[in-house]
């Protein structure tokens, strides 16, 4: 009974999001949407009124999605990819969304605005979101102190990335930027796991620890940090197989614990593109990354035979696609976009419908089911 008053609430909100609020929504300019909605987040999460209000609406438990990961427990498996909290203003109201762990960021050495507006737009068609922020955040320090002493109900992630400017250009001041950074949230003990964000397609200078004599010595500065959480790796989903396979070997020799496969794709020529006007910046999130997140999780998990913890993120809308990335080999997921596409009440529609294929599969712990389709 209960699950089905749950199925019944989701399709409700589900109606009513898509078919009026998201409407409504995509009416603005959507960096401002987002903005607004960041103070919503915020001012629900900042009394336990609208906690308890927002977890009526959006909460989902059961025992089967349960699982520890590197140690930590995490409810279940669906989390909020970075990008979205940047600033780590919402990890009081995460919890009651529905949501399984959390990253915040990316956080940079130092404070930065971004790149210049527009820098978000919407490619309805697609389902999908263009994104060239640039790495907008409030700094190391003053997300620290946000943090600092906050007690948060779900693990959270730090996603760290080296500050969006000319200052950072250079490997060894590159490196400098994300070792302040991570040094910063190590110190003072803040965030369950941290991501090394190598990734992002919209900073000044490019991806350069994409490359693996770079990231050798990147990775070598983290070890020199005295650390006994998790760290992951965020990868671009357009490397070739050849190049991936350079970055396993460099990691192999370092720290880490696992992959986020993946971030933003640049590449324009991907037939999920349905839209006609793509301005020429930035990388793509949604259904456009997709198949290229599937097919990575799929490559990394078994060139690694799952000795590397894998977060897969890009293109989750449904029960579905949260699943064959885990059967893929993806232990967790992360999602963003299928969120603003089809409503907040999506994450717990994911995590019942993750359920019911478990018992259709046979599967009593999610974990079971990690990588099953390579067993």
């Amino acid at each position: 009974m209960i699950e089905y008053c749950i199925r019944f609430r989701n399709s409700i909100t589900h109606f009513l999001y898509t078919r009026i609020l998201k409407q409504y929504f995509f009416l603005f300019d959507p960096e401002h949407i987002h903005e607004s909605m960041i103070r919503l987040g915020k001012f629900l999460g900042s009394f336990s009124l609208g906690r308890g209000v927002t977890c009526i609406f959006f909460s989902y438990a059961h025992s089967f999605l349960e699982q520890d990961v590197c140690g930590i427990h995490f409810k279940n498996p669906i989390g909020l990819a970075a990008g979205f909290d940047k600033n780590a203003e919402l990890t009081s109201i995460l919890p009651s969304m529905g949501f399984g762990f959390a990253e915040v960021g990316s956080v940079t050495g130092e404070p930065c605005e971004g790149n210049p507006k527009p820098r978000l737009w919407r490619l309805k068609k697609s389902k999908s979101l263009l994104v060239y922020y640039g790495l907008k955040n409030d700094g190391c320090e003053v997300i620290a102190g946000r943090l600092k002493n906050k007690k948060c109900t779900i693990p959270i992630g730090i996603s760290i990335a080296k500050t969006n400017c000319a200052a950072t250009v250079e490997t060894e001041t590159g490196i400098a930027d994300y070792k302040k950074a991570y040094e910063t949230f190590v110190r003072e003990n803040i965030g369950d796991y941290y991501t090394i964000n190598i990734s992002c397609p919209n900073a000044y200078g490019g991806e350069p620890f994409t490359d693996a004599e770079k990231l050798e010595g990147l990775l070598a500065a983290i070890d020199g940090v005295q650390n006994s959480k998790p760290i992951f790796l965020k990868i671009s989903p357009d490397l070739s197989r050849e190049h991936l396979d350079a970055l396993i070997a460099v990691v192999d020799r370092h720290h880490i614990a696992g992959f986020i496969c993946t971030n933003l794709t640049k590449k324009r020529d991907n037939k999920k593109i349905l839209d006609t006007s793509v301005p020429d910046v930035g990388g793509m999130s949604g259904l456009v990354v997709r198949d290229l997140s599937d097919e990575m999780i799929s490559y990394l998990y078994k060139k690694t035979r799952g000795r590397y913890v894998i977060i897969g993120c890009g293109g989750v809308f449904t029960a579905e696609d949260a699943y064959r990335k885990i059967r893929n080999g993806a232990s967790l997921v992360q999602m963003i976009t299928g969120m603003i596409f089809e409503g907040p009440q999506v994450i717990s529609a994911i995590n019942q419908g993750l359920v019911r294929l478990m018992k259709k599969d046979g599967f009593h712990r999610i974990s079971d089911a990690v990588g099953a389709n390579y067993r």
